[in-house]
């Protein structure tokens, strides 16, 4: 029955604009799936689910999997804008703070990016160590993770 409604959870989110857990265990009810809303937190935590904005300054349930949905130029821009809140460098070293809880969804589109001069990115709950060579690159770097903060 969980794997089912695992299921039925992707095809809802990825056909609807979906914000809320109490949305989405509405969404299970009208395909008569009766869930509690603290079952659906539980199947949120064990899907991996994330909430991403939307272009109208929403925010939607997505899987990880998603790639359309998480790894688009425009999306990119919102997350930055919405998530980053400063960038900071030091020698080959980008310092990227983010709001709490936001540090894994930024660094994972910087890694999808495929920014040559970024060797790659470590992320934990708030903060992402960026590893930039040549070190001459750190400023450009800089510069345009400080403009998509900014689109």
């Amino acid at each position: 029955m969980k794997s089912f409604r695992h299921e039925k959870i992707r095809d809802i989110i990825k056909n609807n604009v979906i914000e809320t857990q109490e949305e989405l265990t509405e969404a299970l009810r009208n395909h008569q799936i009766y869930v509690t809303q603290a079952t659906v937190s539980r199947d949120i935590k064990e899907m991996k689910l994330i909430k991403l904005p939307t272009a109208d300054n929403r925010y939607r349930y997505a899987s990880p999997i998603d790639r359309d949905l998480l790894y688009s130029k425009n999306n990119m821009r919102h997350i930055f804008r919405d998530s980053v809140l400063s960038v900071k460098s030091s020698q080959n070293i980008v310092v990227v703070r983010t709001l709490p809880g936001a540090a894994n969804i930024v660094a994972a589109t910087m890694d999808f990016e495929g920014w040559e001069e970024i060797l790659g990115t470590v992320a934990g709950n708030d903060t992402i160590l960026v590893v930039v060579s040549p070190d001459a690159s750190i400023d450009e770097v800089v510069n345009r993770l400080e403009m998509l903060r900014k689109v």
